[in-house]
Formats: structure tokens, sequence, C-alpha cells
């Protein structure tokens, strides 16, 4: 049978990414706030008829007028404009608590043409605050099917399924037009497409709106438009204002009989969007809400934490007494118990932060978030939007970059791509709870916080300071005469999904055990490698100076332990490749083994941990030591003190907080901007401020 293609179309937060995850059965990330969907996603849909389809989850828009590249992906793709295939039916997603806006892009489709199915979603929601819909009312006068559901609770849902059958083998297109074009604007039409009859009128008109960008009108149409816009008789703006205005009357004048409103008392918003918005409320409670999650980060973890170690430590410990000694037992424990102990032993501070983040979205928070910011960010060269990248990046900077597609002005868009990386990700969470115990000893601070949690929510700020510093140095070095501004509508508040909670934490953590966790252990494995063997002269060499020293010093079979596995990794390929960059980072308080795990963590910042696990595992007599107090334990032999000291940790520190080590995020900045010219620039710019930075801070410490 031919494959149907489905769109499902509507605006931010009308809730049609959770309707396609229920009806495709996928697991894609779904939010309360604009920015989530940043590309067109499929899947194959499978009727009761037998007949499969091809479900488009497109990304949100608010009209046929766009203001985001990811809007203009879905107007082109609507209007033919080479960028995918047209789909061949439409079901539309409103949110049942803001009809009235988000029924004008849903009359411009009528007027396409389309077949539509009007799905009403979150109905459940509406009747919380004593308000119905009158369906009946929509069919007869919208003239197309509608359908009453919830993606939260499934009410409806398959009712929904019969309803996009029905839409399939009917291909139901409305009789009349909703919006009556203007005489003046047809006879313009007419003057331009005065050799082909493609589509109807309002189908033309749209294309004559965007022209510039589509490429889909002839010489001699373009020539004809020209005219028109050069005498005046044809203004793109005030046309688009007329017609969203006749639109938004009609829409007006339908609700009046369509919505019913009870006697009951409703919920009103507008009290806390007063608070959360306010100039000076709102930056408060967004920065206890953060001290909270960050706080939340390391109290929470500090047991399950504290349990991965230990079992980790004791199986390690097993198999060592077990297993024979050699190569093969050194492999076992050295190089995959400590790269795999390294990936699960922070497993459940990224699900935490995950899952607070994930109820911001949720509840609706993060849209107030986005207008609260825009203000202060237009200052620094950015916008409103860009706070969705931002607060994204916290996460990961690959899908915050990906995010920035809604940021119409070219100019904010790359400053929001350039700075996000400083942000700090959950890939960062490794290595700050790693070194954040060498700075700051644990304490509680004021009976409910403790002084790590508040060194790490201080790292989250420094990169803030960072990320806003340097978009302001950019905004003053790009030009740009385009106008910025913000559209957006404020969703309604609702209590969490908690199955799209679970869903959402399920996934990242999973992504960070599967794909970060793939390549710690291989380098785990490889370093261990490295770290294991070496030139047989060099390290016959290492083995015979440690035996003459420790005859010499009298040590005892552990202290001479050590001292044989300082220097067969002294004289491993390890060493050498370490030896080889030390001078460079001597100055920031490193040492040849932190320079290789440097090197190994621009793979991946989380590879940090398993490498430093791995160097300072490798031929120690005690594996079960945890990796702190392997690190505590290791001594500077240029001076004979311990090499992490507070100023070696927060050098580091704040080297992984500012430079780029990332190479997936510098591909990401490449695709999304199509030239290798920013990711080297960013690069470049990242790495030397963080070497500047933790070489003043080391020098003044120590």
């Amino acid at each position: 049978m031919p494959v149907t293609a489905i769109a499902l179309i509507g605006n931010p937060n009308s809730g049609k990414s959770s309707l396609f995850n229920i009806l495709a059965g996928t697991r894609q990330k779904v939010g309360n706030y604009p920015g989530v969907t940043v590309d067109v996603k499929s899947a194959k849909f499978n009727l009761k008829s037998g007949e499969t389809v091809t479900l488009l989850d497109m990304p949100g828009l608010y009209s046929m007028y766009p203001t985001g590249r990811e809007e203009r992906l879905v107007v082109d793709t609507l209007l033919h404009a080479g960028t995918g295939n047209c789909p061949d039916a439409i079901v539309y997603t409103v949110d049942a608590s803001l009809l009235e806006s988000q029924l004008l892009l849903f009359t411009q489709l009528i007027d396409l043409g389309f077949p539509l199915l009007l799905v009403v979603n979150m109905i459940d929601e509406l009747e919380k605050r004593d308000l119905a819909i009158d369906l009946d009312v929509l069919r007869s006068r919208l003239g197309v099917p509608v359908l009453a559901v919830s993606s939260r609770t499934g009410e409806n849902i398959d009712e929904l399924k019969h309803a996009i059958l029905d839409l399939v083998e009917k291909k139901q297109v409305h009789p009349k037009p909703f919006y009556t074009v203007p005489s003046d604007q047809i006879n313009n039409v007419r003057y331009v497409f005065f050799d082909t009859e493609v589509g109807n009128e309002y189908f033309r008109l749209l294309q004559m709106h965007h022209a510039d960008r589509q490429d889909k009108l002839s010489e001699n149409q373009n020539t004809r438009l020209k005219e028109l816009q050069d005498q005046e008789t044809f203004q793109l703006l005030p046309a688009q204002v007329d017609e969203t205005m006749d639109r938004a009357e009609k829409i007006k004048r339908l609700l009046a009989f369509a919505i019913v409103r009870g006697k009951g008392k409703r919920f009103d918003s507008n009290w806390f969007d007063r608070v959360l918005t306010h100039n000076y409320a709102g930056p408060v409670i967004f920065a206890a809400i953060m001290l909270f999650t960050f706080q939340a980060i390391f109290a929470w973890a500090t047991y399950p934490m504290d349990w991965i170690e230990g079992a980790f430590a004791w199986l390690s410990g097993e198999l060592t007494t077990i297993l024979p000694h050699g190569w093969f037992s050194s492999l076992i424990t050295d190089g995959l118990l400590a790269g795999l102990s390294g990936v699960m032993v922070f497993i459940p501070q990224i699900a935490i932060l995950f899952f607070l983040i994930t109820i911001l979205e949720e509840v609706g928070y993060m849209a107030r978030a986005v207008y609260l910011f825009d203000r202060l960010l237009q200052r620094v060269g950015m916008n409103g939007r860009s706070v969705v990248a931002l607060i994204s990046g916290g996460a990961c900077a690959i899908p915050a970059i990906m995010s920035a597609r809604t940021i119409e002005n070219w100019k904010e868009r790359l400053i929001t791509i350039m700075v996000t990386p400083f942000i700090s990700c959950s890939a960062r969470i490794p290595v700050f709870a790693l070194l954040i115990a060498f700075v700051v000893p644990y304490e509680r601070v004021w009976w409910i916080f403790n002084s790590q949690g508040l060194a790490f929510a201080g790292l989250y700020v420094l990169g803030v300071v960072a990320a806003l510093t340097s978009a302001y140095v950019f905004k003053r070095i790009l030009k740009s005469r385009d106008a910025s501004f913000l559209l957006m509508e404020l969703p309604t508040y609702r209590w969490p999904d908690w199955t799209n909670v679970w869903v959402q934490v399920r996934t990242k953590v999973g992504t960070f055990v599967t794909e970060a966790g793939k390549i710690i252990i291989l380098m785990s494995l490889i370093l261990w490698a490295l770290a294991s063997f070496g030139p047989k002269a060099k390290m016959l060499a290492a083995e015979q100076e440690a035996q003459l020293e420790s005859t010499q010093l009298g040590l005892t079979d552990s202290e001479a332990g050590d001292l044989l596995a300082s220097k067969k990794i002294e004289a491993s390929y390890a060493g050498h490749i370490g030896k080889v960059i030390e001078p460079v980072i001597r100055p920031l308080g490193y040492d040849w083994k932190i320079g290789i795990a440097l090197i190994t963590a621009f793979a991946a910042r989380e590879v940090f941990v398993g490498s430093m696990a791995t160097i300072y595992s490798v031929g120690s007599e005690d594996n079960s030591l945890r990796i702190r107090e392997q690190m505590a334990k290791v001594i500077d032999p240029q001076t004979g003190k311990p090499i992490f000291t507070q100023a070696t940790a927060l050098s580091l520190i704040l080297f992984f907080l500012l430079a780029m080590q990332c190479m997936s995020t510098l591909a990401v900045v490449y695709k999304e901007t199509g030239t290798w010219k920013w990711p080297v620039i960013q690069f470049t710019f990242m790495t030397v401020l963080a070497y500047v930075v933790s070489f003043a801070t080391y020098q003044l410490m120590s």
C-alpha cells in the first residue's frame, strides 16, 4: 500500500510531540517551552486498516509568516519549496487553554486547502479551569473534523487513531475559505501569476510573501512582483498585519459561541506570572531554583555515589585476589573496572540534574525564564530565546546549540552558538565532583546547604558570567542591521507528566552510559595499554632503577611497589607522550599525567575522570583505593609536595570550565554555521581564555 505522509503541526507548547510519542511509540524529548523540536522527526504508524502512514513531527510555529529558521522549514515544506515532500494531510494540535491564539495558524492551513484534523489537546486541564468547548460548534463553523484528547492522560487516543484513518481515506478538504482575500490582493496575485493556476489564490499570495527565499517564481513572475513592490501596490508587512487582524477577529467571534464558561472559581495564572517575571523577584526566584538544583546534585547523590564507588572498590580487590598476577589481571582491574567506575559513579548526579530540569520544563517555568531574561540578553547581543540554549547547555551543549535555530536574527543566533559551551554541561559534573573536594572541604552551611554544593553553584555562575561577557565581546565585533524581537506565548501551568519525566531521565542517563560510556571505557583501555607498556629497554631500566633505589632507601614492600609503578608509567608510551606536552602545561600546575588526561578528554570531557582513574591505578599495589585517595597520594618529584593542591585543582577546574574540551560540540557548530571558520575561532578563543585564567589562578595561589 502507498505510504501517506501526515504532518503533526501546531504552536509551540501545544503537546504535538507528546502525541507523536504516543502514536509512534518513540521517545523523543518533550518539553514545555519553545525550541524543543528543532528538526523534523518521522516515524511509521500502522492504521487498523493495515495502511502504513508516515508521521512527521514538525517544529512548532505561530503562523505562515515565520520568524525563525525552524518555522521557515515548515512554511517552505507546506509551500512546496523543495525542503521535503509536502504532507498529504495535517493533524493540527491545539492547546485547549490557548484556542484563541493557536487557531490562527489553523485557519491559514484551512485556506491552503489541506485535508485537516483539528485535535484539541489537554482537554482535562480545561475542565479543571471550569471551562468547556462545544466541539460541534467548531466542527460546523470550521468545516473540519474536531476531536478532544489528552496526551497526558491518554483520553480519546483510540478515537484519534480512528480519526486519522478517516482522514487518510477521505482526505476531507474545507469547502470554503476562512479568510477572504481582499480584491486588491486578488488582482495582485492574478497579475503576478498570469501564466499559472498552481494552488489557490491564498497559496499563491503566500508564495509572493516568501518569494525572496523560495526561488519558486519564474523570471517573469519575479519581475512583475518587483513592479508591484516598487509601485507600493503590494507591501508585505501591511498585508500580513491586515490578514492577521482579520483572522483574529473572526476567531474571537467563533470562540464566543464555542467556549462554555462555568460558574466555578477558575485558576488565575496572572498572579504567578507577575511574580515569576518580575524585574527583581524573578531573578531571585530563578537563582534560588538553580541553587536548589546544584545543592540537590551533591546532597542527594552522595550516598548512591559512595555505594557505587564502594562496590567497584570491593570488586577490584576481590578480582586482584582471585586472578593470577599478570597483564590480564591488570587489564581487568586497572583498565576495564577503572574506566567503568568512572562512568557509573556519576549516574546519580546526572540523573538528578535531568530530573529537576525536566520538571521545570514540564510545569512551564522555562518559558517564563525566556521572557524574564530577554532584556538582559538583548544588551549582550542575544535575545530571550537564547535562554533555552543556555539552560539546555547545563545538560549538553549539542542539543542546546541546535535549539538556537529558533533565533531568527543571524547575529544573535551565532553569538548564542559561540558562547553556549561556556555553560557547564553534565559532562563536566564528573570532573567538578572529583576536583571540588581538593579545593573545598565538605561542611554544612546554614544547616541546609553544604560547601561543595555552593562551590558547584559558583562554577555555574562563573560559566554564565563567561558566556555573557564573551557574548558582549562578540556583539561589539559582529555587525548586523537586522532588527531583533521576541515573539512567544507563555504556556499554561501544568503538573509534570511523570511518564515524560521518567522517559527523559532514562533516555539521558542511558545516552551517557552507552555513548559517553563507550568512549570512556575505550579510552581507559587504550590508556592502560599505553601506561603499562613501553620501549623494552627503558621499561627494564625503570625496573632496575626502582629496585636499586628501594634497596638504598630501605623501603617496605608497599613503598617499593609504588616506586616501581611510578618509574614504569614514566617510562611507558603514555609517559613519553606526557613528557612532550609537560613544558606547556607545567605553568598551570599540571604534570605529564594530567596532560595525558587532558588530551583524552577532548573526545569527551567526562573521559578525564576515567583517564585519571586508569593512570593513577596502573601498578598500584592497593587497587581498591578510590580515585580521590589515589590522586591525593601522588607526590610531585620536583617539589616533594602533593600534585593535587588547592592551586592545582582550582586551576584544573577553571580550565575545564572555560576550555572547549569536546570535539562533538565543534562538529555541531560546524554543521550549524556551515563553515569551519567559527568552530576554529570558538576553539581558539575558549582555549586561550582557559589557559590564561588557569595560569593566573595557579601562579597567584602558589
